[in-house]
């Protein structure tokens, strides 16, 4: 797994930290600053070759938030396989339960750290 990336990796994940989409900017203010009993999230890092919506290092989950367009992607799904073969786990929420319960959201994630073995 490639965590040096290249140069066009980090120029394309910095570009899309400057424009998230909202769903993506809400769900970054309720986990950035280790607001989330205090786990360290990053967002839009790339890696492999891939650029990761949200990543908690420590607890090897990956946070996706996807739109319409990743409905039925059989391209996520070999992605989400690379990264569990690396011991990551992926949890993916589509943009309207971002929007409409970023709550309930965050509830899940929680559960899933708290269930990665990681002490808190």
């Amino acid at each position: 797994m490639r965590h040096n990336p290249p140069p066009i990796h980090r120029s394309r994940a910095r570009a899309m930290r400057a424009d998230a989409t909202r769903p993506e900017a809400i769900l970054w203010q309720a986990l950035r600053d280790r607001q989330l009993e205090g786990f360290k999230f990053r967002r839009q890092v790339p890696l492999a070759r891939y650029i990761l919506d949200f990543v908690c290092f420590e607890a090897r989950l990956i946070v996706e938030v996807d739109g319409h367009q990743h409905a039925d992607s059989a391209r996520d799904m070999r992605r989400d396989a690379v990264f569990v073969v690396k011991g990551f786990r992926v949890l993916r929420f589509w943009n309207h339960e971002v929007l409409e319960n970023v709550d309930g959201v965050c509830h899940a994630i929680l559960a899933e750290l708290q269930n990665s073995g990681v002490g808190r």
